[in-house]
């Protein structure tokens, strides 16, 4: 994982592609424009979960490097790679830590086939106050990540 140099965004103008479920199609880059423009993209109630999401992960990961590929937001540490992602679904946005099973609480999504990963599924109704979402980003950012 490296700083950004430089980074992607759609062109001026332009609304980015919602795929399959809503998801915003932004163009792969490094940094905070490109997570920023996946944010702004992302539609309705979603868009204010996307921004609250970056701005805990932001507030409480010092540091925290971001970058979007495979249409998804990625949140990591220099040197020690990706922690988290986003990625949004028709009825709600799935926050994912991709090493999941270290966490305490456990996080409640998983399969036999995720492997280390686990995720929360959050839908609009949800009270994200009554999540421990700011201990699992914690952890998650003091565990080794995901590098690709």
């Amino acid at each position: 994982m490296k700083k950004p140099l430089s980074t992607s965004t759609s062109a001026p103008g332009s609304s980015p592609k919602l795929l399959s479920g809503g998801n915003p199609q932004i163009p792969k880059g490094d940094g905070e424009a490109p997570v920023q423009a996946y944010i702004a993209a992302m539609p309705g109630w979603k868009r204010d979960l996307g921004r609250r999401l970056d701005d805990l992960i932001s507030t409480h990961v010092p540091g925290v490097c971001k970058a979007v590929k495979w249409n998804s937001p990625l949140y990591g540490i220099e040197g020690q790679g990706w922690f988290a992602s986003v990625h949004v679904f028709t009825h709600y946005v799935k926050l994912t830590f991709f090493r999941g099973m270290e966490l305490d609480p456990l996080p409640p999504g998983g399969t036999a086939k995720s492997g280390e990963a686990r995720w929360i599924d959050i839908k609009e109704q949800d009270d994200l106050d009554a999540l421990p979402l700011v201990a699992w980003i914690t952890q998650a950012a003091s565990l080794p990540g995901w590098k690709p």
